[in-house]
């Protein structure tokens, strides 16, 4: 059984940092396809990043918003990945969810971006005021 748990987020004032976990068992981490979503008010869950598995040289991608101050990463040995936010703005608070699906590769086009994962965390929350 596929478990994705989110740690690490909080509220912090514009322009801080937080470093975001997502613990994964059940599914070797660094074959696979894993990323970050999120969800805010406008109730449609956002794709901010993703890491492909090994056979795909783990590359990664990143939305049009967080490019440059967003890095994700993630620990092969431990089956973590992670979200560091930096330069964080109120446009970011979010409840920040990671998912997985079991092939290396991320799907770069989908009607729907959440359609490819099949697995999912219950999500942190993270709030930034000004």
């Amino acid at each position: 059984q596929v478990q994705l748990m989110e740690s690490g987020g909080g509220s912090v004032q514009a322009g801080e940092s937080l470093r975001l976990s997502c613990a994964v068992s059940g599914l070797r981490a660094k074959e696979a396809c894993i990323g970050w979503f999120r969800q805010g008010s406008r109730q449609e869950r956002e794709k901010v990043a993703t890491i492909q598995g090994i056979s795909g040289r783990e590359s990664v991608t990143y939305a049009d918003s967080v490019k440059g101050r967003f890095t994700i990463s993630r620990d092969n040995a431990k089956d973590v990945l992670y979200l560091q936010m930096n330069s964080l703005e109120p446009e970011d608070t979010a409840m920040y969810i990671c998912a997985a699906r079991s092939s290396w590769f991320c799907p770069p086009f989908a009607t729907d971006p959440t359609d490819p994962f099949s697995y999912w965390g219950q999500g942190t929350q993270v709030t930034v005021s000004t």
